[in-house]
């Protein structure tokens, strides 16, 4: 399971709840050129409509730019995979009120593309003090116990 993009801000921004993966419905191009690293998941979300979930904001830039279809748009909506249970379940959870959708890592397993969904919850700018304080204590004690103590 090789990771090919992934979004680094989403363990920041939101405190993960759950883990869900889910497949990608994807043109053979897109397929190519996600397995050589060029596509992007910053920012991106997904949703439940109509019993489908769909990825929003993924971008997935042309393979070849020359071969190419001319109407071949980088940030299509994409459908997600997933099964009847995961939907309603999502569905039931994202009404709820601060749970959101957040893709979290795109990889290969298997030789199809999957992505990662993180059934999320935002933190407040408290919270991120919080990640950022001990994220710095670690360091800072990592560092010692290495023996590279700062001056």
């Amino acid at each position: 399971m090789s990771s090919l993009a992934e979004n680094k801000k989403a363990h920041f921004d939101y405190e993960i709840l759950e883990i869900f993966e889910a497949g990608l419905v994807l043109e053979g191009h897109e397929v190519k050129s996600i397995k050589s690293g060029k596509s992007s998941i910053q920012g991106a979300y997904a949703i439940i409509r109509g019993n489908e979930a769909y990825v929003l904001g993924m971008h997935v830039p042309p393979y070849q730019t020359a071969n190419t279809p001319h109407n071949y748009d980088p940030d299509r909506t994409r459908k997600l995979l997933l099964t009847k249970k995961e939907i309603s379940y999502l569905t039931g959870k994202t009404a709820e009120k601060g749970l959101t959708l957040v893709p979290l890592q795109v990889y290969t397993k298997h030789g199809l593309c999957k992505l990662s969904l993180g059934l999320g919850k935002g933190k407040k700018t408290t919270d991120k003090r919080q990640t950022i304080k001990a994220r710095e204590s670690k360091r800072s004690v990592d560092r010692t116990l290495k023996g590279n103590i700062p001056e």
